[in-house]
């Protein structure tokens, strides 16, 4: 995974673009920070887990209550407003469920984590989400974050 990272980094250095994320079930695993040049494209990660600050970073409270905060809506607002906050080119928002339960935010689908990319010049979302089924954490964790890198490969080229 690591050259997918790295092509990740280099492309955003080679065009002056920077990225930010608001992550929730991934709680900060975010590969771009073990890359060499990392700090010249990467602006700022927030690992949000609870609903009250998800709204504090802007996500809107009635996405969250209409569409649940295990939601692609969720994950777009994610996404743009970690860019805004950030003020960085792109922003990535991830939340979902690691094969887990969560009795405070009930969800149809706990093994479904939505992934939203957020191209600001554009004002542009691309959005995929990924299903992971192991009951090793750590496992469903780099499940998602290859889906990132290989979403933002494809954006970003």
């Amino acid at each position: 995974m690591d050259t997918k990272v790295e092509k990740v980094v280099r492309i955003l250095d080679k065009s002056k673009k920077t990225i930010s994320t608001m992550e929730s079930c991934t709680g900060g695993g975010n590969a771009i920070t073990n890359i060499e040049g990392a700090s010249d494209v990467f602006h700022y990660s927030a690992v949000i887990y609870s609903n009250e600050f998800k709204i504090k970073m802007g996500v809107a409270k009635e996405v969250i209550d209409t569409y649940t905060v295990y939601s692609m809506e969720t994950a777009k607002e994610m996404s743009k407003n970690i860019s805004w906050f950030a003020n960085s080119d792109y922003g990535v928002g991830i939340t979902g469920m690691l094969n887990c339960s969560d009795p405070a935010n009930p969800s149809k689908d706990p093994n479904k984590v939505y992934i939203s990319i957020y191209d600001k010049e554009n004002d542009t979302y691309y959005n995929d989400s990924v299903e992971v089924f192991s009951n090793d954490r750590i496992e469903n964790k780099s499940a998602v974050i290859k889906k990132v890198m290989e979403m933002l490969i494809s954006v970003l080229s």
